[in-house]
């Protein structure tokens, strides 16, 4: 349940409650006010019926018309009245709406004998047309029955239709407070929540962003920001993360910036004086015939390894320039033609594999740069090679799929170990643990892959597992907007040694 909701139903929880306790309050006390108006005339009432039943009739003056012991004048209509003498007499009348006067039956005089003298006032259900009754006995001397027991009572039904009344008004007005409290709180609550929701939609534009920029963040802040409310100090320190988290991607990228700059500037330097080391090595290892046999070897062990650190200069400085893009070249590329070149090539550095080709019969062609296309087709058939035993087959695809053009390299090897999927692109990752390793790997190869392939717009997939490892590369027909300006500007040019 939403915040907004449950404030909502919070809101109009608390109007009903307060409305339903003013109406029980409001009803029970008009029923205890009706209830002592009611005794108070029942008082009365009893006192007169009292008085007239102990002068009797006899009285001198007693005797007026329609004035008698059971029925007096002054008793309000619906007044009953019932008297129980000694050895049994009981009488009772109930005078009528119309003034006249009813018989009580056995059943009504059974009930109402058995009112205690002398008690409060009580509530007694006599049944039938009567219904309940608020009844008082006394007790009376009358000169002609003696003593005896007088009964009066006056019905309840006003009370109950007053409560019942004002039940009703209460019942409406719950209603309409409902509604109105509904209303009320719904048109409260959103305006009230309207910056908390401004904050979550900043929230989640800068989870939307890419923030891979350091200026991503630059004009991104929440407007309510006023410290002396709850929400303003949620935006206010909102603001304030942004700003920090702004600041640490630039100090970010700055550092980034520093080591590109570090590994472009140390790769280009070291290209000259590694290539002065290889070719003496090879004029030293040339003049073999002078030297001492351990010598020769040690000189073709230093220019083999001289060309393994000079790839790993070239992959590095490629690297740097694809970070700052630069290195692209586009241009109309037969995709289908460096697959062909480097399966050939492949054939000739590894006989022992079984290297399969399957591309359509008319020639795929995409918009990129030949050079480093060829040199992702080269890496990740020589990644398959390199880490599956001889006798493995490979086969190196290409399909068209969607709006691009699907190359996938296939091998039935023992597949990678699924912990290291995550950062297989990475720089310098390897998994020895996972895949044999036969030759030496600087880790560059699938890294150079990734960026490559970004570069054109593209993106890399790998799925695997034993027996089935599939490198999957998707690249768009037309370039990127960036890929293409990057070919359009001066700067884009690839830096010469």
């Amino acid at each position: 349940m939403t915040l907004r909701r449950r404030l909502v139903l919070s809101i109009v929880a608390l109007v009903v409650a307060v409305s339903a306790v003013i109406g029980a309050g409001s009803i029970i006390a008009l029923a205890s006010i009706q209830t002592g108006t009611i005794d108070s005339q029942l008082s009365k009432a009893t006192d007169r019926a009292s008085t007239k039943f102990g002068e009797g009739q006899q009285q001198p003056g007693g005797q007026r018309p329609n004035d008698d012991a059971l029925a007096p004048l002054g008793q309000a209509a619906g007044t009953l009245t019932a008297y129980y003498g000694s050895g049994g007499i009981a009488a009772g009348i109930v005078i009528n709406e119309d003034s006249s006067r009813s018989q009580l039956t056995a059943d009504e005089l059974q009930r109402l004998g058995q009112v205690k003298v002398g008690v409060d006032p009580a509530t007694l259900d006599l049944g039938g047309t009567l219904g309940k009754y608020r009844v008082a006995a006394v007790q009376v001397d009358n000169p002609a029955l003696g003593n005896a027991v007088l009964v009066v009572g006056l019905p309840m039904s006003p009370v109950y239709e007053s409560v019942w009344s004002l039940l009703l008004v209460v019942v409406v007005v719950v209603g309409a407070a409902l509604v109105a409290g509904s209303v009320v709180a719904a048109v409260v609550v959103r305006r009230s929540l309207r910056p908390l929701e401004r904050v979550a939609e900043t929230a989640s534009a800068v989870a939307r962003m890419p923030l891979e920029r350091s200026d991503a963040l630059q004009d991104v802040r929440v407007p309510d920001a006023d410290p002396r409310t709850e929400v303003g100090r949620v935006g206010a320190a909102f603001n304030r993360m942004l700003g920090h988290i702004g600041g640490a991607m630039q100090a970010r990228e700055r550092s980034e910036q520093k080591v590109r700059q570090f590994v472009a500037d140390a790769s280009h330097e070291l290209r000259t004086p590694l290539a002065s080391v290889r070719g003496y090595a090879e004029l030293t290892r040339r003049m073999g015939a002078d030297l001492p046999e351990d010598v020769v070897y040690a000189m073709s062990r230093i220019e083999s390894e001289s060309k393994r650190m000079t790839s790993m200069v070239e992959d590095l400085l490629l690297l740097a320039r694809l970070d700052e893009g630069r290195e692209i070249q586009l241009d109309d590329v037969d995709l289908t033609g460096l697959v062909l070149d480097a399966v050939n090539d492949a054939h000739a550095a590894s006989p022992g594999h079984v290297i399969e080709v399957d591309v359509p019969s008319e020639p795929v062609e995409v918009l990129g740069d030949a050079a480093r296309l060829h040199q992702v087709i080269v890496n990740l058939v020589t990644n398959a090679r390199t880490h599956t035993p001889e006798g493995t087959r490979i086969t190196v695809g290409i399909a068209r799929s969607g709006d691009g053009v699907d190359l996938t390299v296939r091998d039935t090897g023992q597949g990678i170990d699924s912990e290291f999927l995550p950062k297989l692109f990475e720089r310098f990752a390897r998994a020895d643990s996972s895949r044999s390793r036969t030759v030496g790997s600087t880790g560059l190869g699938l890294a150079i892959v990734d960026a490559v392939v970004q570069a054109h717009g593209g993106r890399v997939e790998v799925t695997s597992e034993p027996g089935d490892t599939v490198f999957t590369v998707h690249l768009p027909v037309s370039p990127p907007s960036a890929a293409a300006e990057w070919s359009e500007t001066p700067e884009a040019a690839p830096a010469t040694s």
